[in-house]
C-alpha cells in the first residue's frame, strides 16, 4: 500500500476522494470540514487538478459496495482500475484515510506568522481555507487562457516565492507583467483578507495587480475579476492580531 501522496498517481487521487466519501458517506465529508458533497466536489476536484465531477463519479462507482442511500453505478461492477484502488486502500480506517486524503494538498505554501489559524476550530478551519485557496488557483489555471484581461500572456505560479501575489503573467510580446492574487470563497459572498506582502504589491503595482476571486465552491464556483483592487469599490480595513508563538531553547 502506498501512502506517499507524491507516489500516487493524479487521477488516483480523485477515485481516493471518490471512494472515501462512498466509504465514508456523511460522517466522512464532516472529518473533511465540508458541509456537503457538492462543496467536497467542487473544492477537491479543483484542488487536485482534476474535474468536480469526476470525483462524484467516482464516488458513484463506488456506491452500490456501501451501506448508504445512494444506489450509484449498480448495474455493472467498479472498472478494473477503480476495483484495483479499492483493493488497495478500501480497508483503511476514517483517520488513516483522511489523513491521506488531506496529504494531497497539504503542500499548499502560506506563510503562517501571515495567515494564523481561526480562533475557533483552528486547525480544520485552517486547512479548510488552505484547500479552498488551492481549489481557487487552480481553477484559476483552467480558465485563464480563455479571459478576455490575461489571454495573450504566459503564466508563471508565484504561490511559493513570497512576492505578494499568486501568479505573474508576463505579455508575449513585450514582456510585460501583470499580478494576479487568488482568492477562494466557499459562498457567494462573505470577507477575504490580504496579508502585508499582498496589500504591499497590490499598491505598489495599481493598475497591474488584479484581484480574483472564486465564489460559491458551496454550489457552483465563478469568479470576480477586480483591476487594482486598492482603488477599486472593495474597502480594506486595517486590522491587528498579536500572536503568540512559542519555542523550546537549549545550551549545548
Amino acid at each position: 500500500m502506498i501512502l506517499n501522496p507524491l507516489h500516487i498517481s493524479a487521477r488516483n487521487k480523485l477515485i481516493l476522494v471518490g471512494l472515501f466519501l462512498s466509504k465514508f458517506d456523511t460522517v466522512g465529508l464532516g472529518v473533511l470540514g465540508f458541509e456537503g458533497f457538492t462543496e467536497a466536489f467542487n473544492v477537491l476536484g479543483y484542488a487536485l487538478g482534476g474535474k468536480p465531477a469526476s470525483i462524484k463519479n467516482y464516488r458513484d462507482e463506488f456506491d452500490p459496495l456501501f451501506p448508504n442511500l445512494r444506489k450509484g453505478w449498480h448495474h455493472r461492477k467498479p472498472r478494473s482500475y477503480c476495483a484495483e484502488v479499492l483493493e488497495e486502500y478500501g480497508s483503511l480506517d476514517i483517520r488513516m484515510f483522511s489523513d491521506l486524503i488531506n496529504s494531497f494538498v497539504s503542500y499548499a505554501v502560506v506563510e503562517s506568522s501571515e495567515l494564523p489559524p481561526d480562533e475557533e476550530g483552528a486547525d480544520s478551519a485552517f486547512a479548510r481555507r488552505l484547500i479552498t485557496g488551492l481549489a481557487a488557483e487552480q481553477y484559476f489555471e483552467s480558465v485563464q487562457a480563455d479571459l478576455d484581461e490575461f489571454r495573450n500572456y504566459d503564466v508563471e505560479n508565484t504561490t511559493r516565492l513570497g512576492c505578494g501575489y499568486d501568479f505573474r503573467l508576463r505579455n508575449k510580446t513585450d514582456n510585460a507583467f501583470l499580478a494576479v492574487e487568488v482568492k477562494g470563497m466557499k459562498d457567494r459572498s462573505g470577507g477575504i483578507m490580504f496579508t502585508p506582502k499582498e496589500y504591499q504589491a497590490a499598491a505598489a503595482l495599481t493598475d497591474r495587480f488584479y484581484l480574483f476571486v472564486v465564489k460559491n465552491f458551496r454550489e457552483a464556483p465563478f469568479h470576480e475579476i477586480y483591476r487594482n483592487p486598492l482603488a477599486s469599490p472593495l474597502r480594506f480595513e486595517r486590522k491587528e492580531r498579536v500572536i503568540v508563538q512559542v519555542s523550546w531553547f537549549t545550551s549545548i
